[in-house]
């Protein structure tokens, strides 16, 4: 719980948008219909931007710190900043694995 207490905004903005198209799967899985099918592609495809999104806003803000302490040599507290970074691609990512888990329970319901 402490690196989602030191992250900002945006971070937590990324990394919530993973969670709708799980929750839409999770609904598909339940209900499933071509119309809840139909939003997920594109929620999936949102969720991976919000990665992206989410890992350059983590590098960026880390070479903003290398610029600001002058701190050259790569260093715990360097390779913690990058660690911080990656959470919200490992959270999306993570997310659309359990979404597509869902989807495919979904389908196999599906008539």
């Amino acid at each position: 719980m402490g690196a989602l207490a030191n992250a900002g905004v945006a971070a937590l903005a990324s990394m919530f948008v993973g969670v709708l198209p799980l929750a839409m799967a999770v609904v598909y899985a339940v209900w499933p219909n071509e119309q809840r099918l139909t939003l997920i592609r594109p929620l999936s495809l949102a969720t991976v931007f919000a990665a992206i999104a989410g890992l350059a806003l983590g590098f960026a803000n880390e070479l903003r710190f290398i610029s600001r302490t002058g701190e050259l040599a790569f260093s715990g507290v360097i390779a913690a900043g990058l660690a911080e970074g990656l959470a919200p691609v490992f959270f999306a990512f993570g997310c659309l694995t359990l979404t597509w888990l869902c989807v495919t329970i979904g389908l196999s319901r599906h008539p």
